[in-house]
């Protein structure tokens, strides 16, 4: 499965999260540490997930850019 994950710069970093995932969150100090530390929280946020017998949310959400 391919899940749409938003990353934001913060202040001191980076930050992510997975909309169609609520509670799965990942922070770093660099964009590419974030996207490493996003994808292996969606692993075991859907590892969590299964072990609780919790359904698998199929992906929902969808990226698109807009000129302003």
């Amino acid at each position: 499965m391919r899940y749409s994950v938003v990353i934001e710069k913060t202040g001191n970093g980076y930050s992510a999260y997975v909309p169609d995932l609520p509670g799965c969150i990942a922070a770093g100090d660099t964009q590419k540490e974030t996207e490493d530390l996003i994808r292996e929280a969606v692993k075991y946020h859907l590892e969590i997930m299964r072990e609780h017998g919790e359904p698998i949310p199929e992906p929902q959400a969808t990226t698109a850019f807009v000129e302003v």
